[in-house]
Order: structure tokens, then C-alpha cells, then sequence
């Protein structure tokens, strides 16, 4: 892979750790250098090449003696036309075949290799899920936790750098999904079903189920 194109994927993956996973803030700091390329499993120099990018691109800025900040007047929501996300762009069917050929697998081998805190973590965020579509509150914020705790498990580092296409898939969803009971209604049913695999160590009956999730949530978004 030639520098450059690592240097563009590290920007995809700060872009998302800003506009999707909304874990940096308008006027927050960013790690320091050492933190953050440890963070990211590459090099200082790569890192450093990112943030140019970012900074020509007005989504940060370094403060001399301070470090490098989201810049304040950033529009998160619209951050997407930028254009570093590009997964963003993708329809929403593409984004869920995405979803089946990924999320499946993921959760046959987070099955076998959960630990018994990774495996309750899971549960737990299933379980919040539901009582979020009880009280008819937003949970695009949970329902992403339910499916990353899922890829955590796998052990797969490669796994995990499919996330930011997951949260855009997720969010994609469960927005069109709100005005649809029946999509409602099969989340929960689905995800007992997965949690339900999960906790009785079936990988095989884990992978069908969320593929029965998935197939589900594609038929009655109408983007088969």
C-alpha cells in the first residue's frame, strides 16, 4: 500500500471518529501524536501526512504548543460532503449488502471467541436497545455499540476497520426505519434471536440469525 493511500485511509478513519462515531467534538483535541498512531497501528510520519490533510481541508487545526484541534466552526453533519467519507455516498442497499457479507461472519466467529465480559457487554447493549424502541428514543447511538461489541469479540483487527461502512449502514437504517413498525418490531425479535445464539455458544445458529436480521431490515426498507 503506497503512503499515500494509507495517509487517505487514516483521514477516513479520523473523519469517522468525528462524524460518525462522534467521538471528537467541534473544538475538542485530538490524542497526541505518540497516543494517537499507537491508537491507529501506524506510523508518526503517516499520521502526520493525515492531518495535513485534514488541516488544508479546514477540519483541523494545530495550536502551536498545544497540540491539533477540531476546528470549532466544523458542521459535523454535513462533514460528508467533504468527500473523505466516501462510504457515506454509497446507498443504502449497497451499504447493507455490505452488511451481509460482513455482520454474519462476524458473529459466528464473536460466538466462539467472546469473552464472558464481551459476551454480557453484548447482551447488555441489546437489551438497551430494546428499551430505547420502548421509549420510542433515538438509538442509533446504542444499536452501532450492539453491532461494534459484535465485531470487537472476533478478535479481528481487520474486522474492526470495517466499522466506519457499519455505522453508515446502521444509522442509514434505523433513520429510514423509524416510520416502518414492522422493521421495528423484527429489530427486536432479530436481536434476541442473535443474543440469544450468542449466549448459548451457537456460532452456526448466531450467523443465521443475523443474516435473518439483515435480510429482514433490506426487505422491509424496500432495498433489496
Amino acid at each position: 500500500m503506497s503512503q499515500k493511500r494509507l495517509s487517505d485511509h487514516v483521514v477516513d478513519d479520523i473523519m469517522s471518529m468525528i462524524a460518525i462515531e462522534k467521538r471528537f467534538q467541534p473544538g475538542d483535541k485530538l490524542p497526541n501524536e505518540n497516543e494517537f498512531s499507537e491508537e491507529l497501528q501506524i506510523s508518526r510520519t503517516t499520521l502526520r501526512e493525515a492531518i495535513r490533510i485534514l488541516v488544508t481541508n479546514g477540519i483541523v487545526e494545530i495550536r502551536r504548543g498545544k497540540g491539533t484541534y477540531v476546528k470549532a466552526d466544523v458542521d459535523v453533519d454535513n462533514i460528508e460532503s467533504l468527500g473523505f467519507l466516501a462510504e457515506a455516498k454509497i446507498n443504502a442497499k449497497d451499504l447493507y449488502e455490505m452488511r451481509l457479507i460482513f455482520e454474519p461472519e462476524a458473529a459466528y466467529y464473536a460466538t466462539i471467541r467472546a469473552s464472558e465480559t464481551e459476551l454480557k457487554r453484548i447482551l447488555d447493549y441489546g437489551l438497551q436497545i430494546e428499551h430505547k424502541i420502548a421509549r420510542n428514543e433515538d438509538r442509533t447511538t446504542v444499536e452501532q455499540q450492539f453491532h461494534q461489541s459484535i465485531v470487537r469479540a472476533t478478535h479481528n483487527a481487520f474486522m474492526e476497520k470495517l466499522m466506519p461502512v457499519l455505522y453508515q449502514a446502521i444509522d442509514k437504517g434505523v433513520i429510514l426505519s423509524e416510520q416502518k413498525e414492522l422493521a421495528i418490531k423484527d429489530t427486536i425479535n432479530d436481536h434476541k434471536l442473535i443474543m440469544n445464539f450468542m449466549k448459548n455458544r451457537d456460532p452456526e445458529g448466531a450467523r443465521s440469525a443475523m443474516k435473518i436480521h439483515i435480510l429482514h431490515a433490506m426487505h422491509e426498507l424496500g432495498i433489496e
